[in-house]
């Protein structure tokens, strides 16, 4: 008679989103076991995730897998999963840059990364995508501090830095920045740019479908016919981008972009992918703001993109604004970024034993 079965887990916040977080030591190496016991351990599906440790939404429905890296430029690998939350999918397409916040920390805390005195710096590779990121931690005394004065719009309170440096992000899991070659494409009747710089993302203006892009959350998930005809834009540029039917992928995203309101260089409202984000992901921030930078695209005709080599761009979303920072080389007419960073924060939350149903238990 199998029983309940007890595996190590830290709960972490990362950037705006939470999750659990393992050594891939303690999970079953075999991908259908792991998703069943993740499933499991969620609480899913059930849109309550009553009886698991899921939070009822895409946000917190995620889960990070940590191992000692096998390659040579990285310090630790970092499997990103997202459960789904009312229904049966474990999807480890798309990277997460806010789960990937935690993932330094977490690296440290497990004894994967040794501390330094001051801060801390963790090369980490991202399996779902092969992209590596440089993270800097603080570490005053060997250990991870996580109290520090570092304010993200959408986090309450204020906690300890946490730098990311993201390396060769372009064309992440679309194998380019613009898949279909073109800066703006028509798509189910509406100008888009397809865009992969570390998430793929479909941007478009927001008044091309019927919006201002000021609208609430709540506002755009009450509008049905919207959410349809996003749907249906989502499930073409999916197949333009090289990404086949993605009717049961997260991925890609849906970024309806408008002019900034409150500062920054432009205004978003972010699907992910059917649900409206309540501020914006680590990496389609940074899409976005590459969309703005490229002469033509749908971004760019209502984007305020300021000058120089090095811009920090805000991206404002629905809870405030994400900055990001690109550093842009090549010529006005057609800019390349070289190197994308931003600051996220990051917190543990619970350390222990997680349990998963009986059933699934092995």
């Amino acid at each position: 008679m199998n029983m309940q079965r007890g595996i190590r887990c830290m709960l972490m916040r990362g950037g705006t989103s939470k999750g659990a977080y393992f050594l891939a030591a303690d999970l079953p190496s075999n991908v259908d076991e792991r998703d069943r016991l993740l499933l499991s351990i969620m609480g899913s599906p059930d849109p309550r995730q009553i009886d698991g440790v899921g939070g009822a939404h895409p946000l917190t429905s995620k889960a990070a897998i940590v191992s000692p890296s096998v390659h040579a430029g990285a310090d630790v690998d970092f499997l990103f999963a997202q459960v789904g939350v009312d229904e049966s999918k474990v999807d480890t397409t798309p990277n997460c840059g806010n789960i990937l916040a935690g993932v330094a920390p977490f690296a440290i805390e497990r004894g994967l990364v040794a501390a330094r005195e001051a801060e801390t710096k963790v090369q980490v590779r991202t399996l779902n995508t092969g992209t590596i990121a440089e993270l800097v931690v603080s570490t005053p005394g060997g250990r991870v501090r996580y109290a520090g004065p570092e304010k993200i719009d959408g986090v309450p309170g204020s906690a300890a830095p946490v730098t990311v440096n993201f390396l060769g992000a372009e064309g992440s899991i679309c194998g380019s920045l613009l898949p279909t070659g073109n800066v703006i494409d028509e798509v189910a009747g509406v100008k888009a740019t397809l865009i992969d710089n570390g998430m793929p993302v479909v941007v478009l203006a927001a008044s091309d479908v019927g919006c201002t892009g000021r609208e609430s959350c709540a506002e755009l998930e009450a509008n049905a016919n919207l959410r349809a005809r996003i749907e249906q834009i989502r499930l073409e540029a999916g197949c333009r981008m090289g990404l086949g039917d993605v009717s049961r992928a997260v991925i890609p995203k849906v970024a309806l972009v408008s002019k900034p309101v409150a500062g920054g260089a432009v205004s978003t409202r972010s699907f992910i992918p059917r649900n409206c984000h309540a501020s914006i992901g680590v990496f389609a921030a940074v899409t976005v703001a590459t969309a703005c930078i490229l002469p033509g695209s749908a971004a760019a005709t209502c984007a305020e993109v300021p000058p120089g080599a090095v811009k920090r761009m805000g991206i404002e979303h629905p809870g405030g604004i994400f900055e990001v920072r690109l550093e842009v080389e090549g010529e006005a007419n057609a800019p390349h970024v070289r190197r994308a960073g931003l600051v996220r924060t990051a917190r543990a939350l619970f350390d222990g034993i997680v349990f998963a149903h009986e059933e699934v238990s092995v």
